[in-house]
């Protein structure tokens, strides 16, 4: 983002905290004004979801290239519309975008207006939302695809709709310009990739840590140069940002590495780790125990790191794994935690850990 668009998102968000809330005043005022004005496209995008978010840039570009007047907002499942606030006189079509609504909220729309719905999703959840052939209104219509992700999908949907209509010079219009194309695409394959839980391309951890800190910014109410700013975003320097953040808590967590001792997991049942006490840096327990399970492993011990730390008034352990073979969620779900294989957790007793600390620290 260029730094007079951040200065200008900057200094609008100070002066828009009211309009924060998801069904906020603001929102409602746009609905009422868009219907003053008969204007026929709505957009409701899911917020806060990055595939959300650039769907509803495709819509904008769609409509600010044909001229169209188009309505777009945030649409958020924890304070949702209603049907009754998209009344909009003159409304001819509604696209709710990688997020259909509460159940039944599609239907209920397309019953008691004459516009068309339009839904997309990518979710496998969501199939259950959609009515039997029967049951289907013909102003009813659903985009839902669980192998390519919302953003994908309505990127798709409005290209190819732009480019069935020519311009009076005969030529193609494109939704991208020739400039952005290679970029954005890049982002949406990275962006789909998470959507779909497939974790597949090369740094996507890091691109999605990088790509963390817009979430804020994804509300087109108080940040009206949203889709500037998601045209600027670059794969290369999110995945740098992500990067440098991964490496500096890595340096921050290997200081704490100084006090290690060895840990009988479940009094030595289940065998013997490397841990700490990290009372006071527990958001640097993922990266801290990660780099005590490889250190655990070379010293001839299970290839887990246990983290432990107060919370509260509790007693918290974390356990990690960089081996794909050990379960920690064993040791986590015994004592009535859980977790994945590789990340789990739970609460201990003062008097059961101290069973578990060996005799002899490292």
């Amino acid at each position: 983002m260029t730094p007079s668009l951040l200065r200008k998102w900057s200094s609008l968000s100070a002066l828009r905290v009211g309009a924060r809330n998801f069904r906020s005043n603001a929102a409602l005022e746009a609905l009422v004004k868009a219907s003053e004005e008969k204007v026929p496209n709505v957009v409701l995008y899911n917020y806060p979801s990055f595939s959300g978010a650039f769907a509803a840039l495709f819509a904008h570009l769609f409509h600010s290239r044909l001229n169209l007047p188009c309505l777009i907002l945030p649409f958020s499942s924890v304070e949702p519309f209603r049907v009754e606030d998209l009344y909009v006189e003159g409304l001819e079509r509604c696209y709710l975008v990688d997020f259909l609504g509460p159940k039944g909220f599609a239907m209920k729309l397309a019953r008691r207006s004459s516009c068309e719905v339009i839904g997309f999703d990518h979710r496998k959840s969501v199939l259950a939302q959609i009515p039997s052939a029967e049951d289907h209104p013909d102003n009813l219509k659903f985009h839902i695809d669980i192998e390519k992700s919302s953003s994908t999908a309505v990127y798709e949907y409005f290209s190819n709709k732009l480019a069935d209509i020519r311009c009076p010079d005969r030529v193609v219009a494109s939704l991208l310009d020739p400039k952005d194309q290679d970029r954005v695409k890049t982002v949406l394959r990275y962006i789909e990739d998470a959507d779909l839980r497939q974790w597949s391309l090369a740094e996507i951890r890091a691109f999605n840590i990088g790509l963390g800190e817009w979430r804020s910014k994804l509300n087109c109410i108080t940040n009206p140069y949203v889709y500037e700013q998601l045209l600027e975003l670059s794969s290369v320097d999110l995945i740098a940002k992500g990067n440098s953040y991964i490496s500096s808590r890595q340096n921050a967590a290997k200081q704490l590495l100084d006090n290690v001792f060895k840990v009988r997991l479940g009094r030595g049942f289940y065998g013997e780790c490397l841990g700490t006490r990290v009372d006071g840096n527990s958001e640097l327990s993922d990266e801290i125990a990660k780099q005590l399970s490889i250190k655990s492993a070379a010293a001839g011990l299970r290839p887990i790191g246990a983290v432990v730390y107060m919370q509260r008034y509790n007693l918290k352990m974390c356990l990690r794994s960089t081996d794909s073979a050990t379960d920690t969620s064993e040791v986590a779900k015994a004592y009535g935690g859980g977790g994945s294989p590789s990340s789990s957790s739970f609460i201990i007793r003062m008097d059961e850990y101290n069973q578990w600390l060996s005799v002899n620290s490292t």
